[in-house]
């Protein structure tokens, strides 16, 4: 079967040929609107190639009224909007890098070969010729989409070594695509050993598009085997250092399971948890939440391993790793938040947790319980029934104890019983540090013994004055 028949082509697009056609020019649909089109998933926006230099495409599309803009006309493209589509119209090149920085030294080329050599794989190396539809697939890329194999137009070598950002978007097409009929996606051996051979040049590449890319592979439908690329290239090495760290062997007893493969199957836990499509912070908290256990592995009398605080030592490592990637503020804080929290489960124990202590938990957790609450479910990897099964209990008790509390009491949005103002109030003490004091008393007080009656406050906060040595007009004086 033509190739071309499985592309539907968009009546924006067969609008714009024409409009190429009639003033000489070529146009060619390209790259991952092909690519997307052949393996059946709807795309957004559509990518061209042309003969036609940036001014004469400028002057074309003007003409028929579309709106334009010009950021990326350094490297040839004039973005469009055109018949209610949005469309980049690149003119063929055949460019040279200097291998300092990923910059191309723009040429401008006159075969549609050519600008498909200079791509980064065979399956983004495919064009439609419009308006007459005519497949080119020079490097064959739809033998590689069948085969779920990502290989280069050029030598992978070399066009590693062109672009280095190249080699996390590999990572990040084995995380985000599948082959035709579903095919997993794996790379090439001359790519992986390319791959391997290039990675220490990602330094090159900016902390920004390095974050791009690993966002888009953990936001993937497969982000389990993107990583596992990462790691086994040694790409991880340069972008992520923390996960590779974690392939620590069990010791000769066995007694802790390898904390890499671990870190990996909790995150496939926690994908599958998500309610409403992917969650960054989920996963960026699943994969990161055991990052502080090879900085804290110690080898106890009796062959024990323990790993005390790497919570803590967690958190710091996730806020300095994602800090680095320059990752958005909150997303860097509510992952470390999850990272810090994501023990506190456990002191849960047989499911004796104390009113006082749900409170706690999800006081501390805030807005993010929903996800504690997922990535704490999801950390439960072992292979002992017994002990999964009494996990599980555990965990559907404390949600329902949580449950049961939110009835009783503004469980969301716990506050001492008693405000500044009534503080101030009472104690006869103006604003000020005395003042802070007495409210983190009684949210203390709040937290241990649930809501009690403005008169039980007072009391409470009168005999914590006069403990505290705190003096004031009406200290010792009813309300």
């Amino acid at each position: 079967m033509d190739p071309a028949k499985l592309i539907d082509v968009d009546p924006a697009a067969d609008a714009l040929a024409q409009l190429f056609e009639e003033a000489g020019h070529q146009l060619y649909l390209v790259g991952g609107p092909v690519r997307d089109a052949l393996l059946g998933r709807p795309g957004d926006d559509l990518d061209f190639a042309t003969d036609a230099r940036p001014d004469a495409v400028l002057e074309l599309v003007s003409a028929a009224g579309a709106r334009t803009w010009t950021t990326g006309i350094g490297y040839g493209t004039v973005g469009v909007q055109f018949h209610g589509r949005q469309c980049e119209i690149t003119t063929f090149r055949a460019d040279r890098y200097d291998r300092v920085s990923r910059n191309p030294l723009v040429e401008y080329g006159d075969k549609l070969h050519d600008d498909l050599l200079r791509r980064d794989f065979t399956m983004n190396a495919m064009a439609l010729s419009l308006p007459d539809r005519r497949f080119h697939d020079p490097f064959g890329g739809l033998a590689d989409l069948a085969r779920g194999l990502i290989r280069t137009p050029a030598p992978a070598m070399e066009s590693f070594e062109d672009d280095p950002l190249r080699l996390l978007r590999a990572a990040r097409f084995v995380a985000q695509l599948d082959g035709v009929n579903g095919v997993p996606i794996d790379v090439d051996g001359d790519v992986l050993t390319a791959m391997k051979a290039v990675a220490p040049q990602l330094s090159r590449i900016t902390a920004e598009r390095v974050q791009a890319e690993l966002t888009k592979l953990l936001l993937g439908r497969n982000p389990h085997a993107g990583l596992v690329l990462l790691v086994d290239s040694g790409l991880a090495d340069v972008v992520l250092p923390e996960l590779p760290r974690l392939r620590m062997a069990a010791d000769e007893h066995g007694q802790h399971k390898d904390v890499y493969a671990h870190t990996l199957q909790v995150l496939d836990q926690a994908i599958d948890l998500e309610d409403d499509g992917p969650d960054l912070v989920l996963r960026w908290a699943a994969l990161l939440h055991d990052v502080g256990k090879p900085a804290t592995r110690r080898f106890e009398p009796g062959g024990r391993v323990t790993f005390h605080h790497h919570e803590v030592v967690g958190a710091t490592l996730a806020k300095k790793r994602l800090t680095a990637l320059k990752c958005a503020k909150d997303l860097i804080e509510d992952v470390s938040r999850l990272v810090f929290l994501h023990l506190r489960f456990y002191g849960y124990g047989d499911g004796e947790w104390t009113d006082a202590a749900v409170r706690r938990y999800v006081t501390d957790a805030g807005p993010l319980l929903d996800r504690l609450n997922k990535l704490v479910r999801s950390d439960c990897t072992t292979r002992n029934r017994r002990k999964a099964a009494q996990l599980a209990a555990n965990y559907s008790n404390l949600v329902t104890r949580i449950a049961a509390l939110r009835e009783q009491e503004e469980l969301d949005a716990i506050r001492p019983d008693l405000n500044g103002n009534d503080i101030m109030q009472i104690l006869g003490v103006p604003a000020g540090p005395t003042v802070g004091k007495a409210y983190r008393f009684l949210l203390e007080r709040r937290m241990e013994r649930g809501p009690v009656s403005r008169d039980e406050a007072a009391a409470e906060l009168r005999e914590w004055a006069a403990s505290a040595d705190v003096t004031g007009t009406d200290a010792s004086s009813p309300d």
